[in-house]
């Protein structure tokens, strides 16, 4: 169990550096209006979780899921994880768990971070 947490750690460290190297590199050369750094990150961290899920099952090879679905790409994006966790409800046929899910991830998580912006200006301010 120990190892499974370090190579967790390991990926998300290595995926948490992509990230934040994207992004400096995507902000400096893209209009700063938009979050354009965050969106290409979630949709190719999207892809990627993808090709390593299918590609792990197929080979056989998922003692490496740790590494890379946790890790590398749960450090580059948590979105990729959200992606394959209502793509499978998808594919299971939940479509309507799939479109809940969708719903209230996104819809709880922004108002989440509202909340935590209200409560903090009220103590910090």
């Amino acid at each position: 169990m120990l190892i499974t947490f370090l190579q967790v750690g390991l990926g998300g460290a290595i995926g948490s550096m992509l990230r934040y190297g994207i992004g400096l590199a995507v902000a400096r050369s893209a209009y700063a209006g938009f979050p354009l750094a965050i969106l290409p990150v979630n949709v190719i961290g999207s892809f990627l979780m993808g090709l390593v899920v299918v590609y792990t099952i197929q080979r056989d090879v998922t003692y490496f899921n740790p590494f890379l679905t946790s890790g590398i790409l749960g450090g580059f994006t948590t979105f990729s994880a959200f992606s394959l966790e209502a793509f499978t409800l998808y594919e299971q046929g939940e479509m309507g768990q799939a479109a809940l899910y969708v719903f209230l991830s996104v819809f709880l998580s922004i108002l989440g971070l509202a909340l935590g912006v209200w409560l903090a200006r009220s103590l910090w301010a």
